[in-house]
């Protein structure tokens, strides 16, 4: 029986079963202290039965360097109280199996690489545009990490011309990806989600074309040949349209691959992360 954990900032997603593709029960919790949260988690996957492995994919920044002593934890994240976080740990002390740990983006974007890998794609990136953005990537069937793991949402993107005045809201760059494109900034420059706005109103072409300026980075440098955008603020109407329409645009017609290049909706939906999670258990376990 493998465990997953789909851990974000607001809630925590809680899943177990014999595969990644066969999860037989799952519930969410809120986020709230450390302490409080992991607890009702632990108590949850205990009482589910004996678990083989437990996979991770939580928000960041985190520690995934295998030699060092600070491995699984949770860095310098603004969540309150969650800085310094033995994540992992945690749950390897609880249990005595192994834990896979990766960030929830890679974890999404594990999973989404495995749902199109038979039609033959071996690249894929995962933005999630939320209440934060992220990105993960997976290449031939693995994430990337390099120093650190990807920080896709604290790229500068170019201002667009009607958005000059905005100074963005990421407490780090201001006007960064996350700053401009996230939820909270939306609410926070026209005081309503995005997909409350009017159809005709100017947001949903500025916030398109900073995503579409994501995407162009990702085909752009990485040769990636899928991106999948998840999130809340994705499920707007239309906008994904807006964004594969800017995104040609904006590669003008130079970028190898072409018609490749996809910009698409996860697969899996709202359940990307947890699948993801479950694969990580499964490939930790494995390997032990």
């Amino acid at each position: 029986m493998l465990g997953a954990v789909e851990a974000g900032g607001t809630k925590f997603v809680l899943a177990v079963g014999p595969a990644p593709g066969r999860i037989t029960a799952r519930t969410q919790i809120p986020t709230r202290d450390p302490g409080t949260t992991l607890a009702e988690a632990a108590d949850w996957f205990a009482a589910q039965g004996t678990l083989t492995a437990i996979g991770i994919g939580s928000f960041g920044p985190l520690e995934l360097d295998p030699g060092s002593p600070r491995w699984g934890f949770i860095t310098n994240t603004p969540k309150p109280g969650w800085a310094d976080c033995d994540i992992a740990g945690f749950f390897r002390t609880r249990f005595g199996v192994p834990v896979g740990l990766d960030t929830d983006v890679n974890a999404a974007a594990l999973a989404e690489y495995a749902a199109v890998q038979a039609e033959g794609c071996r690249s894929l990136a995962y933005l999630t545009i939320g209440t934060g953005i992220g990105g993960g990537l997976v290449l031939d069937g693995q994430p990337v990490h390099g120093i650190a793991h990807p920080e896709m949402g604290h790229i500068f993107p170019r201002r667009h011309p009607q958005d000059r005045d905005f100074p963005g809201i990421c407490p780090h760059h201001g006007d960064c990806l996350e700053g401009l494109a996230s939820g909270p900034a939306i609410k926070a420059r026209w005081g309503a989600s995005l997909s409350e706005l009017p159809a005709d109103h100017p947001g949903h072409a500025i916030i398109a074309d900073y995503i579409a300026q994501a995407c162009h980075m990702l085909f752009a440098t990485l040769a990636v040949e899928r991106v999948v955008i998840g999130g809340g603020v994705a499920k707007t109407s239309e906008l994904l349209a807006r964004v594969a329409a800017r995104m040609v645009e904006l590669g003008a017609g130079y970028l190898p691959g072409g018609a490749r290049h996809q910009i698409a909706a996860p697969v899996y939906g709202d359940n990307a992360g947890i699948t993801g999670a479950a694969m990580l258990a499964d490939q930790v376990g494995v390997t032990c």
